[in-house]
């Protein structure tokens, strides 16, 4: 059986498990945690109210935080003719059609974010059981999916986040670094909330957002209110 190390130990007596905090007083108390050797990211993880087996209660979307998330992504783009340079010049790691298609069927999945252009769907159709699994594959949902290839470049370079639930119901995504200050951690963390409130599907009834944490990689979660 694995125990928590020290440091993990050392957080942990610093926070109440049975209290909920307030974003604020979370990012606050999170700021006193002991520090690992590298610059942990922070992420906020929320419980939702839906049933993730029913296709019509999917919560997935994308958006980019106030002060980002503290890493520059690296983004491949499905694109041909003038899309194509477009999306060189906004500066993707990697631009084709078919070629790109095949490149990442023979294993090549060094890449964070794939954006395509609308009629490169008939390419990136065949990558579902490679992309999917990793939650990569392009979605007019998700803003992969569009003629503004250049700005969808730019933005997921730039540290634009994805999300999706899981089979559980549950979301998470990253927030920024434990280097932000506590003011950006808190606002990114705010932003993020507020926009998922919005995303409630139509046929999921009740309280849509049950719970939520946040939590540095290699540390214990805090309990957020999330009204």
């Amino acid at each position: 059986m694995a125990y928590p190390g020290k440091r993990y130990r050392a957080a942990s007596a610093q926070r109440k498990a049975e209290r909920v905090y307030d974003v604020r007083e979370a990012v606050e108390l999170l700021g006193h945690f002991p520090k690992a050797k590298f610059d942990e990211t922070v992420s906020v993880t929320l419980r939702l109210g839906i049933d993730a087996k029913q296709s019509d209660q999917t919560v997935r979307g994308a958006m980019s935080l106030p002060h980002g998330i503290g890493k520059e992504l690296r983004v491949v783009a499905f694109a041909e003719g003038a899309k194509a340079e477009e999306a060189r010049v906004a500066g993707a790691v990697f631009v084709g059609a078919g070629d790109l298609a095949e490149k990442i069927s023979g294993g090549w999945t060094d890449f964070d974010v794939a954006v395509a252009t609308p009629d490169m769907m008939k390419h990136v159709g065949k990558l579902g059981k490679v992309l999917g699994p990793q939650g990569k594959m392009p979605s007019p949902k998700a803003g992969t999916v569009t003629l503004d290839i250049a700005s969808a470049v730019r933005e997921f370079k730039a540290g634009k986040i994805e999300f999706r639930n899981d089979a559980g119901g549950n979301l998470a995504a990253p927030m920024g670094k434990r280097s932000f200050t506590r003011e950006k951690l808190a606002e990114n963390i705010e932003a993020f909330m507020n926009h998922v409130h919005g995303l409630k599907p139509a046929h999921s009834k009740g309280q849509f957002v049950l719970k939520g944490c946040i939590a540095p990689t290699h540390g214990p979660g805090i309990a957020i209110k999330v009204s």
